[in-house]
């Protein structure tokens, strides 16, 4: 069937399953809820007063995620809203496509009701396999710096309904697009859309490097202002030259060194844009200094990317040089991203546990020069050995953490047979980490928490991880 495409439509008559009950899930049956919508949420668990809301207003939480659950509805669902916690062969969601049942995401069902508060919301979206939420949230920044309504949302943590239902009335959602989403989401269409970057991950849950290549893709898909591509990434280059976009739509790079026309990128120590300028074959706006990007946080690779395609994402959306000058230079860096902690006893103490795969602890281990690394967790089917081979010059030593330490000593008994290694497993593992790092640790050291895996097998998420972390390193002040 076709879904209505505003939110002023007749939803009453229809009713959903929507897959997992977490933030998101439950941001998805209170809006069919509030539509009139018949909503039904199922999942292996949640937490208690997400169950108890969804009670409070008038919809039922199922504790299964069978196949079997779809005959205990007492309805058929004329469509199904899937999270990201159900990969494409989970046995719900085949058996829900074997009965013909419609699948969506979050982002689809606010794209249809983007209209409730306003009527002409732009979105623009960031995806990639690193940068997504500093993308993002600078971005974020530069627009409200320059007096628009803009908020973050998606898979950055704030639900993208909750943002469409706003009573404010955003007038620009700055959306993060996983590839969980992106390979669920159907047809939207972005005013400007980012792809920062590919490296292999996720492949637990996509089956193979194509098919997440291919999700992360679709991020371009029906874009009608600008398609921004990495000009040191040919991956994100190929996509955007093969993306079906809406007529007039542009292709716009971002890049470390000097930009082309149609670029933004970096004369020497000066960040310019010769993207949004109709002289742009002539001349370049300058946005600012990498002193002032420096602000943010260490100068690496990976942060003067970002800063990069940020200002093409809001030059795009029609921000001047001046307010994105000033936007960097009042930005910080949210918590968990290469955030430093402390400094004690002349050793540095930083905290990137969002770096939850190799790519984005790349960026981490290259801001530093003698590093004690902590590192590990789930690596959902990828080999660290590249990243570990490529900063064995700047490691004093490595600290093993999580429930992949046998498979992660034996690639570094390969790789770097001479390095000190120690591998923590039992209870309070962090603290444990971080005593064990501060030991190794000299003068002029950085103990660095970049696990280059995901955290869920020891920690609740990447923010607890960094949060003990913290905490750790707070008790060795004692």
């Amino acid at each position: 069937m076709s879904l209505p495409s505003s939110w002023h439509a007749d939803w009453s008559k229809l009713s959903a399953l929507v897959l997992g009950l977490g933030k998101s899930g439950f941001s998805v049956v209170d809006t069919l809820t509030e539509l009139g919508c018949k909503a039904v949420a199922v999942g292996a668990q949640a937490e208690p007063q997400l169950i108890e809301l969804t009670e409070v207003i008038g919809a039922k939480f199922i504790p299964s995620e069978a196949p079997a659950v779809i005959d205990d509805l007492g309805f058929r669902p004329d469509f199904a809203v899937v999270s990201p916690g159900f990969a494409p062969d989970h046995p719900l969601v085949v058996e829900l496509r074997a009965r013909g049942i419609e699948l969506c995401t979050d982002i689809d069902l606010a794209w249809r009701l983007r209209d409730k508060v306003i009527s002409n919301q732009r979105w623009l979206g960031v995806t990639g396999t690193n940068g997504k939420t500093t993308t993002v949230e600078l971005t974020t920044h530069m627009l409200q710096t320059a007096g628009v309504r803009a908020v973050a949302c998606g898979n950055i943590g704030n639900p993208i309904l909750d943002a469409v239902r706003d009573p404010i009335g955003f007038q620009v959602l700055v959306v993060e697009l996983s590839s969980f989403q992106l390979h669920y989401t159907g047809e939207i269409s972005l005013e400007a859309a980012v792809f920062l970057n590919f490296a292999d991950d996720h492949l637990d849950w996509h089956g193979s490097e194509l098919a997440y290549y291919r999700a992360k893709s679709k991020i371009y898909q029906g874009t009608s202002k600008a398609v921004i591509f990495n000009e040191q990434d040919g991956r994100t280059l190929a996509a955007a030259e093969q993306a079906e976009v809406l007529e007039g739509c542009r292709g716009i790079g971002f890049s470390l060194f000097t930009p082309q026309p149609s670029s933004i990128g970096y004369v020497e120590d000066i960040l310019v844009d010769r993207a949004m300028l109709a002289e742009r074959s002539e001349r370049a706006l300058e946005i600012t200094t990498e002193a002032e990007i420096a602000k943010i946080g260490p100068l690496s690779d990976h942060l003067r990317a970002n800063v990069a395609a940020a200002t093409a994402l809001a030059r795009v959306a029609g921000v001047a040089p001046a307010a994105i000058a000033a936007a960097i230079s009042s930005f910080k860096l949210p918590p968990h991203r290469n955030q430093w902690v402390a400094k004690i006893a002349d050793v540095d103490y930083v905290n990137d546990s969002k770096a939850t795969n190799a790519h984005a602890a790349n960026g981490s281990l290259s801001s530093y020069q003698s590093i004690v690394w902590i590192v590990g967790g789930l690596f959902k089917g990828t080999d660290p050995g590249e990243l570990i081979s490529k900063h064995l010059p700047r490691l004093r030593a490595a600290v093993l953490i999580g429930s992949e330490t046998q498979q992660l000593s034996q690639r570094f008994a390969q790789l770097a047979p001479e390095l000190p290694l120690s591998v923590i497993t039992g209870e309070d593992v962090m603290n444990a980490a971080v005593m064990k790092a501060s030991a190794l640790a000299q003068p002029g050291d950085t103990v660095l928490l970049a696990p280059a895996a995901a955290s869920m097998d020891q920690f609740q998420n990447y923010q607890d991880r960094g949060e003990q972390f913290a905490a750790a390193v707070e008790r060795l002040r004692r």
